[in-house]
C-alpha cells in the first residue's frame, strides 16, 4: 500500500474514531431518586403540547432510572405500534444514560456500529431522552408516532420542562 493511500485511509478512519468515542460516552450524570408522578406528568404534558402544536399524534412513555414505566399516555389517533416503541425508547435512554439517537447514529454508520443491534434494550431510533433534575438522571422519556426527528423534538420538549 502506497503512502498516499495509507494517508487517505487514515483521513477517512480518524473522524469515525473520534466520533465513535464521543458517541459511546454516556452522560456523566449519576442516577438520582426515581421521577415523581407529578414530574412525569409535567414532562409528558410538555411533550404532548409540542406534538399538538405540530399536529402530530404520539405515544408518550416516562420511566424511572431503572427503566420501569411510571407514566404513559397515547394521544387519540396514534398508531398502536407506537405504544411499545415509545416505552422501548424511554427504557433505552434510562438504562444507557444517553439519548436513543446516539444508537441511531452509530447504526447509521454501518460496519462495526451494527453490533449495537445486539445490545439488549438499546433502541436505535431517535425519540428517547434521559430526564435530568438537579444534575441527576431521574428517568427517561420516550415518544413514538412521527418520524424519528419529530419524536426527538417532542421528547426534548418534555425533558426541557424539568429544567
Amino acid at each position: 500500500m502506497s503512502l498516499p493511500s495509507v494517508l487517505r485511509s487514515f483521513a477517512f478512519v480518524l473522524p469515525l474514531i473520534l466520533t465513535a468515542s464521543s458517541v459511546f460516552a454516556q452522560m456523566p450524570n449519576p442516577y438520582g431518586a426515581p421521577i415523581s408522578l407529578e414530574n412525569a406528568k409535567k414532562a409528558a404534558a410538555a411533550a404532548a403540547a409540542e406534538a399538538r402544536k405540530n399536529n402530530w399524534t404520539m405515544a408518550i412513555a416516562i420511566t424511572d432510572p431503572g427503566s420501569d414505566l411510571v407514566y404513559f399516555e397515547k394521544m387519540d389517533g396514534t398508531q398502536t405500534g407506537s405504544v411499545n416503541v415509545a416505552i422501548g425508547k424511554a427504557r433505552s435512554a434510562a438504562l444507557y444514560k444517553r439519548p436513543s439517537k446516539v444508537w441511531q447514529d452509530i447504526v447509521a454508520g454501518g460496519g462495526g456500529g451494527l453490533r449495537i443491534l445486539g445490545l439488549e434494550g438499546a433502541v436505535p431510533i431517535e425519540g428517547g431522552v434521559p430526564l435530568v433534575v438537579d444534575g441527576k438522571i431521574v428517568g427517561a422519556i420516550g415518544l413514538s408516532g412521527g418520524s424519528g426527528d419529530q419524536d426527538g423534538q417532542c421528547a426534548r420538549a418534555g425533558a426541557d420542562a424539568l429544567k
